[in-house]
């Protein structure tokens, strides 16, 4: 098990730039089984989650070809039906959280496909109903195979996916994904009500749209697909990672440096910058570049009837869950008090206790709440020996080791490999001391 050795306490300076988003990499990469011809897609993220998911689709008879570094070519023209209807597929599926949006495409070519539980982080229940669901809707019928351990959907011979009204259960940005994907190749329409739409959802509607698909209400929670026979070839390029551009911005602050972050499109942050700004950190915007000057305090609001400020995830518009881990630990060092509620997932809370070995004053009222007592600076965390436990919060570990007083140690760091494209690199570049140690 790999392991970042961290010398805290070091301020930053100069600039960076995040990757390609890792949540759009999954879903539009997932998109190109759903036609024979040449799709090419750029600014993809150079990280674990997305190479295991071109490994998935090479075995699966995918071309892909690497044109430049963060471009690639793929083209489905020869998939292997054999390894995808054998328990290998399932196998390498169930260990990929992005392996659920393949059942869409593949259902949709070949009539059938396993879905096995997916494997990834480890933050509690991810319910998969939804995809399941919406699939089932669009005509498929559902079994569970006891020798792959792993449901099957299938359509009765002779017969393809037809398009249906639906209103999800929970505005599920994979399940949204999903049935996005099965639902450009059904017949007719196919209504789509309490859909995710989010930015990397409305990325996947224009990349369909791009290769043929007809598609309405794109960045609506209302989608409606209009099926089609076939689907050709796109061009592609996937946006900038907000969850890097949250996780610079509180590293940022808690680190009391200044720092710029490059080509953020600031558009697709939604509230985001705002968020930050509630609990006292201070952004610039210059064009589609977010400068943070360097603070030796920020000062948590509080609501106007003085009651304590919470920051609490939400479908979009509202806050993605996967920054909740970066503002519990930016409010650690904060002035002030702030309630941090994870709704989503019940046990992304529990690396606070990782943060209360390092002085942190936390209270952690349930796995879905917990009330941040900020040291305002005046104490800074100790250093400490820690796992990731999950990507987000193994980054959040991270920014807490860099403005730690000492040296600290994080195992488990392949989790956050799989989110962030060479990490340690990238910080070491602006000062930080973060050594790999394999």
């Amino acid at each position: 098990m790999s392991s970042f050795i961290i010398e805290g306490g070091r301020p930053l300076s100069g600039s960076i730039k995040p990757q390609g988003a890792k949540n759009e990499a999954l879903e539009v990469i997932s998109a190109v089984l759903l036609t024979e011809e040449k799709v090419t897609i750029s600014n993809v993220p150079e990280i674990l989650d997305v190479k295991n998911l071109l490994d998935l689709f090479s075995s699966m008879g995918v071309k892909v070809e690497l044109l430049g570094k963060g471009t690639y070519s793929f083209q489905a023209d020869s998939l292997d039906r054999e390894f995808i209807f054998s328990e290998e597929f399932v196998r390498k599926c169930s260990r990929l959280r992005g392996s659920v949006m393949v059942a869409g495409p593949l259902l949709a070519r070949f009539g059938e496909v396993y879905f096995p539980k997916p494997g990834g982080d480890k933050i509690g229940r991810r319910r998969v109903d939804t995809h399941i669901a919406g699939l089932m809707n669009l005509g498929a019928q559902l079994a569970y195979d006891e020798k792959f351990r792993a449901f099957h959907l299938s359509l009765p011979a002779g017969k393809r996916l037809e398009g249906k009204y639906m209103l999800l259960d929970e505005a599920s940005v994979t399940g949204t994904a999903n049935i996005l994907m099965a639902a450009s190749l059904a017949s007719g329409r196919t209504t789509i009500y309490n859909a995710a739409c989010e930015p990397y959802i409305q990325q996947l509607c224009r990349l369909l749209v791009s290769m043929g698909a007809e598609i309405e209400g794109i960045g609506s929670n209302l989608l409606t697909v209009h099926g089609v026979d076939r689907l050709h070839g796109a061009v592609h390029k996937i946006l900038p990672d907000m969850i890097e551009v949250g996780s610079f911005i509180g590293m940022a602050a808690i680190t009391c440096s200044e720092i710029t972050i490059k080509d953020t499109s600031y558009s697709n942050l939604g509230i985001i910058p705002e968020s930050f700004r509630r609990i006292g950190v201070k952004l610039e915007q210059h064009g589609d570049d977010i400068l943070v000057p360097r603070q030796e305090s920020y000062e948590i609001e509080s609501f106007m009837d003085g009651s304590i400020m919470t920051i609490a995830d939400a479908p979009w518009p509202g806050l993605t869950p996967d920054l909740l881990s970066v503002f519990l630990v930016v409010a650690t060092q904060c002035k002030g008090s702030v309630l941090i509620h994870q709704k989503m997932f019940e046990s992304r809370l529990f690396f606070v206790d990782r943060l209360i070995d390092m002085g942190a004053q936390i209270i952690l009222c349930d796995p879905h709440r917990a009330v941040v007592i900020g040291h305002d600076h005046k104490f800074r965390l100790r250093a400490g020996n820690m796992l990731s436990p999950d990507i987000r919060a193994g980054i959040a570990l991270l920014l807490a080791a860099m403005s730690a007083k000492g040296t600290s140690v994080i195992g488990n760091i392949e989790q956050i490999d799989r989110g962030y494209e060479d990490i340690d690199g990238r910080l070491n570049a602006l000062g930080a001391s973060i050594t790999r140690n394999i």
